[in-house]
């Protein structure tokens, strides 16, 4: 051995023998010494690193993809430099997956056949995933531009088993029945690794076999009979069952998976080790867990009251730039919900690189909310406002966009933006202006549904916030030609509008030809309104939507409003239409009961006697209607300390023994009976004797007249009162009660 070779053969067991570190170091600069005698462009060199040193997979999966459709030669180059370095397995592979990538996405490489003798020395060479991959990558040519020197290597005794049995996974690859007829000839192979992975080729195929060298040369002829089509229509139903059996069984072990995961979170009770269990699936490599864990995430924030554990919160951030797009989007939604977390910033980044419409709107939404919470008084963190001006800037972008779904995200975003203080009178005035001028040009469309939305982005910056000011001024000419707007949801948010604005000026406008609107909606807000800050002439227009009607509720809640800041002119002169015929079977009992209470305190409070009777009295009979004899008694001794006269407070007491006989309450009623005889003696014709002899006349089989009988009989009185005693002892007498002289004299004294 001379010493150039003797030097180069110790060179390289050096480098062998160094760490990974060093290794990966100095196959970048081999890569560079490929192309030492060219001056790279700063930018080529960016993307040779990224390829050679990339942190992630992807970044090194793009920077191949970059710099394969690349016009530089000097590109093509560093790929073909990376594909023959075996110390950086990382950057082979990605270079593998960019060709595999661009056969997918079916785009066209140029001088493809550059990469045939690289992808074939790592078929030669190496192993598992990497072998694999340069067999994928291969698919981008044709069978005819690289069937020789794979049939070569497939059955060439002098290669390593290990390259043979990569050449046989690159036919199975290949979509050519040329590649099944090696792969049987490859069945009778001396070398038994050989033959039994060619076995395992076809089989996976779903070729048959044969047990022999005549069955398998039926088995050709059978397969060119077929011909291409029909082989490749028969190769493909069978490699969808195939797919779809393995899809079943791996979605299968997936549902068991995410059950047992369920299964232990469930398990799991304290927020803090909660937090953690779901942190480190967050991170995981799965994309199917990254999904599940946000799933948690969201159900927690939603679903509960205790705050989501702190260290969540940049793990969340992180997301925004996954490589998934799903997660992405989860996580943007996910964060469109949450205050708390600091990623303004991080979600700007993204929304400016982000591809995915449907992750940018998300991220955008997310954005707008970001800024929102940052800006609130007591957020737990601040951002620049300069983030705030870029995130309206988003804003005016979506508003202008023709789909109206992206125009509303941008109106929400500027309603968001536009709730705390901070901005120059100049930007609030013209996204305020943009607002307006994005609904007038909706003005004309035959659906109203983004002029509501955009109306009612509009009525909620006219609700509160720093700029309601502004808005009212801008705004109350729009919402007011907007209450001729045919559809219902563009006169509901204008009413909003208004309403927010200034309610007694709302409810003015509105009354006059809004009270029995077509949209429900409406009628309700002006009910409502009218409840708040309405007056003696609401009462009437309310009272005409009385009865069993959806809005009949809503409207007498109204009233009890309005009566409750009236005087008892406005009561008295209610009350004597709620007792006229026109409202006998609008109101229920429960709903004139409130009233009279209202009335009741307002009689008293301005001290209107003859008012306070009346309302009483029809307290009386409205309890007694309903049977409530508590609250009939207590109003019957209410109004017979009212009474004026001696037959008037008799006629009351007749009533009220009525009630305590109907109730029944003996003991009451006893009690009453006695004050009575204390007066004088009680007449057969006497009101009271009167409605004792109703009552013991009604039912006289039943128990009830006894016990009364004998609670009257052991009444005693200081004086004698012969005709009470006459009268209790006929009743004994017809009830058949036991005479007691002794009880009967006593009851006389």
């Amino acid at each position: 051995m001379d010493a150039k070779r003797f030097f180069l053969v110790i060179l390289l067991l050096v480098i062998g023998c160094q760490p990974a570190d060093i290794t990966q170091q100095k196959s970048a600069l081999m890569v560079e010494e490929t192309v030492a005698e060219a001056q790279l462009s700063k930018q080529l060199k960016i993307n040779r690193d990224a390829l050679l040193k990339g942190s992630s997979e992807q970044i090194r999966i793009d920077a191949a993809t970059v710099m394969l459709f690349s016009d530089d030669p000097l590109a093509r180059e560093i790929l073909l430099g990376a594909l023959k370095q075996t110390e950086n397995s990382a950057a082979r592979i990605a270079v593998c997956k960019a060709l595999s990538q661009a056969r997918t996405e079916q785009k066209s490489i140029r001088n493809k056949e550059n990469f045939i003798s690289s992808l074939f020395d790592i078929l030669n060479t190496e192993v598992g995933d990497t072998a694999k991959l340069a067999s994928e990558a291969i698919l981008i040519f044709d069978y005819e531009q690289i069937s020789k020197p794979l049939e070569r290597m497939v059955t060439d005794p002098s290669l390593l088993v290990k390259a043979r049995l990569n050449a046989i996974y690159a036919l199975r690859l290949q979509p050519d029945m040329r590649a099944v007829f090696k792969l049987i000839e490859l069945l009778d192979d001396p070398e038994s690794q050989v033959a039994a992975e060619a076995e395992k080729a076809l089989r996976s195929l779903g070729t048959p076999i044969g047990k022999d060298a005549e069955t398998r040369k039926q088995i050709r002829s059978e397969l060119k009979r077929k011909g291409r089509d029909e082989f490749f229509r028969d190769l493909l139903i069978r490699q969808e069952a195939q797919m779809r059996k393995v899809q079943k069984k791996s979605d299968l072990w997936q549902e068991k998976y995410l059950a047992s995961l369920e299964q232990i979170y469930s398990g799991i009770s304290d927020d803090k080790a909660r937090g953690q269990f779901l942190a480190q699936y967050l991170v995981d490599e799965e994309e199917m867990l990254r999904l599940w864990a946000l799933e948690k995430v969201h159900r927690w924030r939603l679903g509960t009251k205790s705050r989501l554990p702190p260290e969540l919160g940049p793990i969340l951030v992180n997301l925004i730039s996954d490589a998934s797009s799903n997660v992405r989007l989860k996580t943007a939604k996910l964060l469109s919900l949450m205050g708390g977390v600091n990623s303004a910033e991080k979600l700007l980044k993204q929304l400016e690189v982000e591809q995915n419409d449907e992750v940018k709107t998300e991220l955008f939404v997310a954005l707008g909310a970001a800024c929102y919470y940052a800006f609130l008084p007591d957020s737990e963190f601040k951002i620049l406002p300069e983030l705030r001006k870029q995130a309206l800037e988003w804003a005016q972008k979506y508003l202008a966009e023709q789909d109206p779904a992206k125009t509303q995200k941008g109106a929400e975003v500027i309603k968001k933006l536009l709730a705390q203080n901070g901005l120059a009178s100049a930007e609030v005035d013209r996204y305020l202006g943009l607002l307006a001028d994005r609904y007038k040009k909706e003005k004309n469309s035959a659906d109203g549904t983004l002029r509501g939305e955009l109306l009612s982005a509009m009525a909620s910056l006219c609700a509160q916030g720093a700029y309601k000011a502004e808005s009212d001024k801008l705004f109350k000419p729009i919402f007011e030609e907007a209450l001729r707007d045919g559809t219902d949801l563009v006169r509901e948010a204008a009413v909003d509008g208004l309403i927010y604005i200034d309610k007694a000026v709302a409810l003015k406008i509105l009354r006059k030809d809004f009270v029995n609107d077509s949209s429900s909606i409406i009628r309700k807000k002006l009910i409502d309104l009218a409840g708040e800050v309405g007056a003696q002439d609401d009462l009437v227009w309310l009272a005409e939507k009385l009865g069993p009607t959806a809005e009949g509720e809503p409207a007498w809640q109204a009233m009890l409003k309005i009566f409750r800041r009236s005087d008892c002119g406005v009561l008295g002169g209610w009350f004597s239409k709620f007792d006229s015929e026109t409202f006998q079977n609008k109101l229920s009992e429960e709903q004139t009961l409130s009233f009279l209470e209202i009335a009741e305190r307002k009689a008293a409070a301005e001290n209107k006697p003859e008012m306070l009777k009346n309302v009483k009295k029809k307290l009386v009979q409205v309890y007694t209607k309903r049977g409530d004899f508590e609250h009939t008694a207590e109003y019957l001794g209410m109004l017979h300390q009212l009474a004026q006269t001696a037959q008037e407070k008799e006629a009351i007491l007749a009533d009220l023994l009525d009630v305590y006989l109907r109730w029944p309450n003996v003991k009451a009623a006893t009690q009453l009976v006695h004050n009575c005889l204390l007066q004088k003696d009680l007449e057969p014709n006497n009101v009271i004797v009167v409605s004792i002899e109703t009552y013991l006349s009604k039912n006289p089989a039943s128990n009830d007249p006894k016990v009364l009988l004998e609670a009257l009989v052991k009444i005693k009185t200081p004086e004698p009162r012969p005709m009470w005693s006459e009268k209790v002892k006929s009743w004994v007498v017809r009830l058949g009660l036991p005479q007691d002289k002794n009880k009967a004299k006593q009851g006389s004294q």
